[in-house]
């Protein structure tokens, strides 16, 4: 029998790698892979989807976070283009060309795959894919099963991933009350388990303008956006957001600033807390200086910082250096002539 050698690293290796950090159609919020959009019924999701969706195919911000541009796909399954149109008209009419619709694809039993590819081939710069609704793309004999969830799911993320892209499944809830409102996804738990990031958006009353939206996910912090919906504009407009804060933390700043002082160091975690603490006043506990670096590890390499961690006589040890970033000087040149 063929031995068959697993692949894998040593916890030192992993911990010196310099993994790329997840890239986000829209900042800290909507992350690339396979995303779940849950509502009731006519709760306004569609109103959502389409706003993310004109923004980002636009690179216009949504709620002050910054969007990666380009082609947006959006299979709107449960709708007419004339409905599609008519919403749109209410909310704009500056419709980019990158903006892209379809009423009618495939299944996950049969060629919705192949039209996604297909589409991306002709469009490669595209970055988000909305299906409206989940329910219409799965296989009509689908395994109602964890396992069966799970399998569709799957399918989709391993799509989303080998593509670099978003795609975003519009779900129902189910009709039940439970505390943790990702319990409500149609479906098992398999559903929940194989995305990257989970929305729900809930109103209180059907008949209110405002609604709350929890997210949820694997490379999100945890949070509850306050929303309101404009009359006005027909969009989901920010009110307030709790959840913890977005971007690199200030510990990482200060870090930033002591190694542009320091340039270099050399030993303990404990001694660089203290080096740390002694050059900037903010205490940090060298446990949780360390992985502060760990977790920004790229961003800190972005901005010149460094480190590689080893082991010495027994000792955990790390090496940390600033080298300025390259940045480009332009070149004059002189005339040597008349």
């Amino acid at each position: 029998m063929k031995e068959i050698k697993l692949c894998y690293l040593d916890g030192e290796t992993l911990m010196d790698m310099v993994c790329a950090p997840r890239e986000f159609c829209i900042d800290a919020l909507l992350p690339q892979g396979l995303c779940i959009l849950g509502g009731a019924p006519k709760v306004g999701k569609s109103w959502l989807m389409l706003d993310w969706c004109l923004r980002v195919a636009k690179g216009e911000p949504v709620w002050n976070r910054h969007t990666r541009k380009g082609t947006t796909l959006y299979l709107c399954l449960e709708d007419t283009y004339e409905r599609v149109q008519k919403r749109l008209s209410f909310m704009t009419d500056d419709i980019p060309k990158d903006m892209c619709f379809a009423n009618a694809a495939g299944t996950l039993a049969d060629t919705l795959e192949e039209q996604i590819r297909f589409f991306l081939r002709e469009r490669p710069d595209t970055v988000l894919v909305v299906i409206d609704t989940f329910q219409m793309v799965r296989a009509s004999s689908g395994d109602p099963s964890y396992g069966g969830d799970y399998q569709e799911m799957r399918k989709i993320k391993q799509l989303a991933d080998k593509l670099h892209i978003t795609i975003l499944l519009v779900h129902h809830l189910r009709k039940l009350d439970d505390r943790d409102p990702v319990n409500r996804l149609s479906g098992t738990t398999g559903i929940s388990g194989a995305a990257d990031a989970i929305f729900i958006l809930e109103k209180k009353e059907r008949t209110q303008s405002a609604a709350l939206m929890k997210c949820t996910g694997r490379d999100i912090e945890d949070r509850v956006l306050e929303l309101h919906f404009s009359k006005e504009d027909y969009v989901w407009e920010l009110v307030s957001e709790s959840g913890q804060e977005v971007g690199m933390p200030k510990e990482m700043g200060a870090f930033l600033g002591f190694m542009k002082t320091k340039k270099s160091f050399s030993g303990g975690n404990t001694e660089l807390a203290e080096a740390f603490a002694s050059h900037t006043g903010k205490r940090v506990e060298p446990k949780r200086l360390k992985q502060l670096m760990n977790v920004w590890k790229a961003q800190l390499l972005e901005q010149g910082v460094s480190f590689h961690s080893h082991r010495s006589n027994g000792q955990r040890l790390v090496d940390v250096q600033y080298i300025p970033p390259v940045t480009e000087v332009p070149q004059v040149t002189q005339k040597t002539g008349p």
